[in-house]
């Protein structure tokens, strides 16, 4: 059997600075220099990585936010080097880390496609005989003269996952690259890939999309703060993934008191029958509940749930503070609930905060950052970037004569 990819006693450690004083101050500036000679802070992004990915196998990543699944794609691109351990590559490697990456505005599609294909490693003899094809698997042949500047977001993230789809190498590697376009365009890139797969090229993919993971992938790692937790096939891999703890004791303290105030401990997802869900379908009926612990009453608190997609912007807030009760704490544990009737969101995947806080008051009493994923799949079909509830009725019919 033949090993494409070899990970040996892999680490990566990054020097963290201290914090910044305030450089408006004398005081401020001699501590800045002085900063400058003291030890800086060693943060070790992976650790003790060691696994092999055979010719032909489709490896899956997979992890919370911060776990490490970037930094292993950077280092086996050779983005950056690996502080100590070996890593070993057979053959010509090809990453996709970051969809249109190196096209230049000014230029047209056409000369786009020879740039960045030229920067993801295609030769020019290459991109020449695929001239024809990535431009109809994009579907912007009617524009592929116009500078790119003027595409839209879709045509953008189209021509260049349609470049990166008609690379040649021997392993290909992947980071929330299907994170692209409508969903139809995401099942044609599902296509391309099973394709390249079914070729026995090997791919290392990282994704949150789970159900990517589970269609495309063979073996899947679970990381978790930049160790390798679980080594499996992809249901059981993805089965320990969801068993994971997610929440993080960071309860406040009150300065003045000394005590824990309150802290969220839990947050669940239900589908309309009532299920824990981790996958929805867009205008269905959405549930999420939100356990806390408060340690003393809490006159006037809230919640709030935000869900942010891979493209890193906010889509949208769900918060008592909008749309909910006034809500008086007393002490002990408790839970909130959360329900809509038609849930709004797009097909994607999102990653969601939970806020505790107190009614007229910037004090978080607990912020969970990136505590839980969830899918939406396509279930009522909208254009646009969200569906919303709506009922229409007849007001007036013509009659015939």
């Amino acid at each position: 059997m033949t090993i494409d990819l070899k990970l040996d006693g892999v680490y990566k450690r990054y020097r963290i600075k201290q914090a910044e004083t305030d450089p408006r101050s004398a005081m401020g500036f001699v501590r800045r220099i002085r900063s400058r000679f003291l030890h800086r802070q060693d943060f070790w992004a992976v650790s003790d990585l060691n696994f092999e990915v055979p010719r032909g196998q489709a490896l899956g990543v997979i992890g919370h936010n911060g776990a490490g699944k970037s930094t292993v794609l950077k280092l086996v691109s050779s983005i950056t080097a690996p502080t100590r351990g070996e890593i070993t590559i057979q053959g010509r490697v090809a990453a996709l880390l970051e969809v249109g990456s190196g096209f230049h505005p000014e230029l047209t599609g056409r000369e786009n496609i020879f740039l960045s294909g030229a920067i993801l490693g295609m030769r020019r003899k290459e991109i020449h005989a695929n001239l024809d094809s990535i431009i109809d698997f994009a579907e912007i042949r009617p524009f592929i003269d116009v500078p790119v500047k003027r595409y839209s977001s879709g045509m953008y993230v189209r021509l260049g996952f349609s470049i990166a789809a008609h690379l040649n190498p021997d392993v290909l590697l992947l980071d929330e690259v299907l994170a692209v376009g409508d969903s139809a365009f995401q099942q044609k890139c599902i296509q391309r890939i099973l394709e390249l797969k079914h070729r026995s090229i090997t791919i290392v993919f990282i994704s949150h999309d789970l159900s990517a993971v589970e269609r495309l992938c063979d073996r899947v790692l679970v990381m978790q703060r930049g160790n390798v937790i679980f080594d499996g096939g992809t249901g059981e891999s993805i089965a320990h993934y969801r068993s994971l703890g997610q929440f993080q004791a960071r309860s406040m303290v009150n300065p003045l008191a000394g005590v824990r105030e309150a802290e969220i401990t839990s947050l669940a997802f239900l589908d309309g029958e009532g299920n824990t869900a981790s996958s929805l379908l867009t205008g269905a009926p959405l549930r999420a509940r939100i356990g806390y612990v408060a340690h003393e009453r809490i006159p006037a608190a809230g919640f709030s749930l935000f869900f942010w997609g891979l493209d890193t912007r906010l889509h949208c807030q769900f918060s008592t503070f909008l749309s909910g009760p006034r809500l008086d704490l007393g002490p002990g544990p408790g839970m909130v609930e959360f329900s809509c009737e038609e849930l709004g969101l797009q097909p994607g995947v999102y990653v969601v905060d939970v806020n505790m806080e107190r009614l007229g008051k910037a004090e978080n009493l607990d912020y969970q950052s990136r505590c839980a994923t969830i899918q939406v799949s396509a279930g009522k079909r909208v254009r646009g970037e969200f569906f919303s509830p709506h009922s229409w009725r007849m007001l007036e019919q013509g009659k015939a004569r």
